[in-house]
């Protein structure tokens, strides 16, 4: 859901981060503070019918909390009467990457990766009990808006190479499920990405800028993950939500 004006003085101080508006609608920009946050990703779907409880909890993680939370949904379980109307074929294959980086034998859902890692113990868990990213290898990251474009300018770090991906988020989403595993149940999911964007990788000694673009009027959350250049490890990660 969009971030009221009055609430972003208190998000930008947990977050350790602060955030200008400009006087045109959808100008906008958020700089990394010294904590980067937990990147928390759940891979689900509708079609399964052990996901939902992993979908609620993943709600409960606000970026109030320093926690990045990213929800993929992917289409392996379409073949059993529901289409998942959030799945894609990009979602899809992050969660076979991520099964190749964590040496897995196969992709299962929900599965929850904390900061790049396997996280079966995420039942019940608070966002205080998530460690954020190891702050001596996050480079500074600024994300911001001018119109429809989106620009994530990440400083030079030690290291030898990064890359990174955009991901655009939705959230308050409902489905009404009429087939499959979750027939006659009504689905809510929050952190939804809803376009994945990779960026090449780039030399970790001189920064980078990517840019990207979004349709015309969107109030979509918008994140930046910098990562390893297998985009499995992230080291940085930041969201953007122009006032309304």
């Amino acid at each position: 859901m969009p971030t009221t004006p009055r609430a972003l003085p208190t998000l930008a101080a947990l977050a350790g981060v602060f955030l200008t508006v400009g006087a045109a609608a959808q100008s906008c920009e958020i700089r990394s503070g010294p904590r980067p946050p937990a990147v928390v990703e759940l891979y689900t779907s509708e079609g399964c019918s052990s996901c939902p409880p992993a979908d609620r909890w993943l709600s409960t993680l606000k970026a109030r909390d320093n926690v990045l939370a990213l929800s993929f949904h992917v289409n392996y379980w379409n073949h059993l009467g529901w289409r998942d109307p959030f799945a894609t074929p990009e979602t899809t294959a992050r969660q076979y990457r991520m099964k190749e980086a964590l040496g897995g034998k196969h992709v299962y859902t929900p599965q929850v990766v904390l900061n790049g890692r396997d996280h079966r113990d995420w039942n019940g868990q608070s966002a205080s009990s998530l460690g954020g990213l190891p702050a001596a290898a996050a480079p500074a990251l600024r994300l911001s808006r001018q119109g429809n474009v989106v620009t994530a300018q990440i400083a030079a770090t030690q290291g030898t190479e990064l890359a990174g991906y955009w991901a655009v988020l939705q959230d308050g989403l409902v489905s009404k499920v009429t087939r499959g595993e979750n027939a006659g149940e009504d689905l809510r999911h929050d952190h939804v990405v809803s376009r994945y964007q990779p960026v090449p990788s780039w030399s970790a000694a001189h920064g980078n800028s990517a840019r990207l673009v979004l349709p015309a009027g969107s109030t979509q959350r918008v994140a930046f993950v910098v990562s390893d250049p297998t985009l499995t490890q992230p080291v940085q990660a930041l969201v953007l939500q122009c006032p309304i």
